[in-house]
């Protein structure tokens, strides 16, 4: 028996693996780099792009659970977190197209209680 001798290596393997791993690099890096809480928001016709100012983001997710910039937090609890806040800063509510009406109404609700005037909602443009 003849013993071959190798020259090369065979590297077609070794790049298939590799674009696998890419593929999920990638993938990952995309949901990890937005940052928000996961909703599915209404779209609007009239939006404009989000300013990169200190802003609140209050976001109300299907089931009713409320997040005060990605904390989770009861109603009960907004109000003493405002207070650390100017009344004159940017609230934007990120507000799931499927939650309930209830409570967007009440979140606004107590933002006007408190005299914050500068809100806005989030949508998705068309």
């Amino acid at each position: 028996m003849k013993i071959q001798k190798f020259d090369s290596i065979n590297v077609v393997p070794f790049i298939d693996i590799m674009l696998v791993l890419l593929v999920i690099v990638l993938t990952t890096a995309t949901f990890i780099a937005t940052g928000m809480i996961p909703v599915n928001l209404s779209e609007g016709k009239s939006s404009v792009k989000i300013s990169k100012q200190k802003v609140i983001i209050l976001t109300i997710k299907q089931d009713g659970n409320l997040y005060f910039n990605k904390q989770e937090v009861a109603l009960s609890q907004i109000a003493p977190k405002l207070l650390s806040y100017k009344k004159s800063v940017a609230i934007n509510i990120n507000c799931d197209k499927n939650s309930k009406f209830d409570n967007f109404v009440k979140v606004i609700d107590l933002l006007k209680q408190k005299g914050y005037t500068n809100l806005g909602i989030i949508t998705k443009h068309e």
